[in-house]
C-alpha cells in the first residue's frame, strides 16, 4: 500500500507530532478573554487557544491540561494565569519544561492588567514560535499514529455508512501497527458483552462490562441518557439502535485495553475510552458537547480525530486535526464545505464500505503528512474542559502494557 510520506516533529520523549502548535493556555475563565485576544491578535493557525474555566482545583483538569500541553502536536506553551485561581500554574509550567518544550507564564495581576498582558503575550508567543520552529523533522510511520473517533449529530444513516466505514479504516490502521481509540461507554450500553468477547484477556472483558454498567447507572441517576432529540428527528428509534451504530466505529480488531481520559495506551492496537466519571454522580452530564470527548482523546495522545455525523456538525478542535465523515448524502449536499468524506455514497450504491474505509484511511495519512482538514481550513479550533473524577486504571484494563511493565 502506497502512503504519503509523513515528516513528524520529534519531541524529547521520542514521540512525534503531525502539527507544531504553540498553545496559549488559560487557567481560569477570568483569564480567558486575555488569552483569546492574544491568539486573535497573532492570527496564525499554528497559535491556538485552550484552557480550563474552573476556579477551584480538580485533579482530572490538571492532568488533562498537562497532557494537552505536552501533546506531540504541541511545540510550545504560553500559560495565562489571573493570579488567584486554584490551578497550580507553577506545576503546569514545570511539566511543560520537563517535556523539553519552551514555556512562558504571564500572571495578569502581576503584569498590569488586560492590555499589558496582551502586549506581553504577543511578544512571548513570538519567542515561543521561534523556539518551536527548531523542532527536528523526522520520518514517521503509520504505525506511530494514534487516531481517535467519535460520532456526533447521529441519525438513521450513521450506523449504516459512516460509522462502519470508520470501523473498516480502524481495522486497516490496526493492521499497520497504529493505535486507535473509540468511545464512549455511555453510548455503548447494550454492547458490553460483544465488546468483552473481543477483549484480549478475560480480565479486560470484565473491566469493559463493569465500565458500561457504571455508565448505565450514571445516566439512570441523571434521568437522562445519551439519546438526544436530534437523534430521533434523524430517524434513530432507540438507545440500542444508537449504541449499535456507535459500536460499529470500532471495527473488528481485538480490543487491547480500556483507558480513561488523559491516560496513554499500552502500545499499538484498539482501545476503548471510558468517559463516564468514577464515583457518585457529582459533575452533571459526562460530556456536555462532542468537543469534550475530542479533547479527552487528544489528551490520551490522538494525533487526529475521525468525527462521523449524520445530521451535520461543523466543529474542529485545537491541537489535533478533525476529519469529518458525513453519513447522510442529503446532509453532505448541504454542508459539503465542512465535510471531508462523503460516506453517504454507500446508500446510493456509489461506493462500498471497504472503498469508503480506504478513502478515510488515505485521508488519515494525508492529514498526518500535512494536508489540511476542512475544519482546519475554516479555522475551527474548539476546546472545552470541565470537572470530572477518575481513578487510575487497574492492571486488568491495560493487560499488554502491564505485562510490558510500563505505559507508552
Amino acid at each position: 500500500m502506497q502512503h504519503h510520506p509523513i515528516q513528524g516533529f520529534l519531541r524529547a520523549d521520542g514521540r512525534k507530532g503531525v502539527r507544531n502548535v504553540v498553545l496559549v493556555a488559560y487557567l481560569v475563565e477570568c483569564a480567558h478573554h486575555v488569552a483569546r485576544r492574544i491568539v486573535s491578535a497573532i492570527d496564525d493557525p499554528d497559535v491556538q487557544l485552550a484552557g480550563f474555566p474552573g476556579c477551584y482545583p480538580n485533579s482530572y483538569a490538571a492532568q488533562m491540561m498537562a497532557a494537552i500541553a505536552t501533546h506531540p502536536n504541541v511545540g510550545g506553551v504560553l500559560v495565562i494565569s489571573l493570579g488567584c485561581e486554584g490551578f497550580d500554574r507553577q506545576t503546569l509550567a514545570a511539566q511543560v519544561a520537563a517535556s523539553g518544550r519552551p514555556v512562558e507564564t504571564l500572571v495578569i495581576q502581576q503584569t498590569g492588567g488586560t492590555r499589558a498582558t496582551i502586549d506581553a503575550g504577543r511578544e512571548a508567543v513570538a519567542r515561543l514560535r521561534a523556539a518551536a520552529a527548531q523542532a527536528p523533522r523526522v520520518p514517521m510511520a503509520v504505525s506511530e499514529l494514534v487516531v481517535g473517533t467519535i460520532c456526533g449529530g447521529s441519525d438513521g444513516t450513521s450506523g449504516i455508512t459512516a460509522n462502519p466505514a470508520v470501523g473498516r479504516c480502524f481495522d486497516m490502521l490496526v493492521a499497520e501497527g497504529a493505535t486507535c481509540i473509540f468511545e464512549e461507554t455511555g453510548e455503548l450500553i447494550g454492547c458490553e458483552q460483544v465488546m468483552a468477547a473481543r477483549a484480549v484477556t478475560p480480565e479486560l472483558g470484565d473491566e469493559i462490562e463493569a465500565c458500561v454498567a457504571k455508565a448505565a447507572r450514571y445516566y439512570a441517576t441523571l434521568g437522562y441518557g445519551s439519546f438526544a432529540p436530534g437523534n430521533a428527528d434523524g430517524g434513530l428509534t432507540t438507545q440500542e439502535e444508537k449504541s449499535l451504530g456507535a459500536y460499529s466505529k470500532s471495527g473488528a480488531s481485538p480490543i487491547s485495553g480500556l483507558i480513561r481520559p488523559g491516560e496513554r495506551t499500552g502500545g499499538p492496537g484498539l482501545y476503548l475510552m471510558d468517559v463516564v466519571p468514577d464515583g457518585e454522580v457529582r459533575f452533571g452530564f459526562p460530556n456536555i458537547s462532542d468537543n469534550a470527548e475530542i479533547v479527552e482523546m487528544i489528551a490520551s495522545g490522538c494525533h487526529l480525530i475521525l468525527f462521523t455525523t449524520g445530521r451535520g456538525s461543523v466543529v474542529g478542535s485545537a491541537v489535533s486535526p478533525v476529519i469529518k465523515v458525513c453519513a447522510n448524502p442529503e446532509t453532505y449536499a448541504r454542508l459539503a464545505e465542512d465535510m471531508d468524506v462523503d460516506a453517504g455514497r454507500i446508500l446510493h450504491g456509489k461506493a462500498t464500505l471497504d472503498e469508503v474505509g480506504t478513502e478515510i484511511f488515505d485521508q488519515v495519512v494525508a492529514v498526518a503528512a500535512g494536508a489540511q482538514t476542512r475544519s482546519e481550513a475554516l479555522g475551527h479550533q474548539e476546546f472545552i474542559l470541565t470537572y470530572k473524577q477518575f481513578e487510575p486504571s487497574g492492571p486488568g484494563c491495560l493487560p499488554l502494557a502491564h505485562r510490558a511493565g510500563a505505559l507508552t
